[in-house]
């Protein structure tokens, strides 16, 4: 009963999670990046990331070192979401992503919001 009861409460939270994650996408995201159709000229669109290739997008130049984890095979999970946002340039040396998102429960919140957006 006890697993139910918090796996219940885990469902409810998240539509509040990603409305927190939309406010900080805006603040901390949304300068360079959009959840528009399309990519706009500083940055890919995240409209539907979760789930998709790294660097797949035909309408955005990636660098070449989002480009080399295309090759490896590459997939913006929710875990590599994660660890790209809380080091972007430690993850993929030689992108041109800067900031990220350090506190974790901003980035759960971040990714829960872009997993809404598709």
């Amino acid at each position: 009963m006890r697993a139910v009861l918090t796996l219940v409460l885990a469902l409810a939270a998240s539509p509040a999670l990603a409305a927190t994650g939309q406010d900080l996408f805006n603040d901390q995201c949304g300068e360079c990046h959009t959840v528009d159709a399309a990519s706009g000229p500083a940055a890919p669109t995240l409209k539907g990331v979760v789930g998709r290739p790294v660097a797949s997008l035909s309408d955005f130049q990636y660098s070449g070192a989002l480009t080399a984890l295309k090759a490896k095979g590459e997939v913006w999970t929710e875990a590599t979401l994660n660890a790209f946002l809380a080091d972007p340039r430690g993850y993929a040396s030689g992108t041109l992503m800067f900031g990220g998102a350090a506190d974790p429960n901003d980035r759960k919140a971040i990714i829960d919001y872009l997993k809404s957006v598709k």
